[in-house]
């Protein structure tokens, strides 16, 4: 893991990024974490993968950047995250996009189920255990900018 100190010579502006899960605890510490990377990173939460798809589907519609970097907990309810992940990857004409799977599971079912989504999708689905301590700059493959 790199060391958030070195993080702070990054600039980025106006990049978005989605944080989906219901643990406020979780939410908390990314948006900390995040702000360490970038104050001018626009962060939307979402309790449920159903919201955030919701989101989604109204930024392709209205023809509006879709977020560039996305944390989605698995383990929510209305639609838990695997059901979103189903969803957003059936949607076509989505720019590749960097998803960072964050749980607090310790199933191997559910390490399987993400490596076969990260070896098959065009997208960058990373796995990340809960509690997050630090954020690596490789984490934020799509959000930074050296200046």
């Amino acid at each position: 893991m790199l060391d958030l100190s070195s993080v702070y010579t990054l600039r980025m502006k106006h990049k978005s990024v989605y944080i989906i899960d219901d643990d406020s605890i979780t939410i908390f510490g990314l948006r900390k974490l995040l702000a360490k990377v970038s104050e001018d990173l626009l962060i939307q939460e979402f309790n449920n993968g159903k919201s955030a798809l919701d989101a989604i589907l109204l930024l392709r519609e209205n023809k509006q950047a879709l977020p560039e970097v996305i944390f989605l907990d698995i383990n929510m309810p209305i639609m838990d995250g695997w059901t979103f992940l189903e969803e957003f990857l059936k949607l076509s004409g989505i720019p590749s996009t960097t998803i960072k799977i964050v749980t607090s599971s310790i199933d191997i079912r559910d390490r399987k189920k993400w490596e076969s989504y990260a070896n098959t999708s065009k997208h960058q689905i990373d796995f990340i255990t809960k509690p997050i301590y630090e954020l690596d700059l490789a984490d934020m493959t799509n959000l930074h900018k050296v200046s």
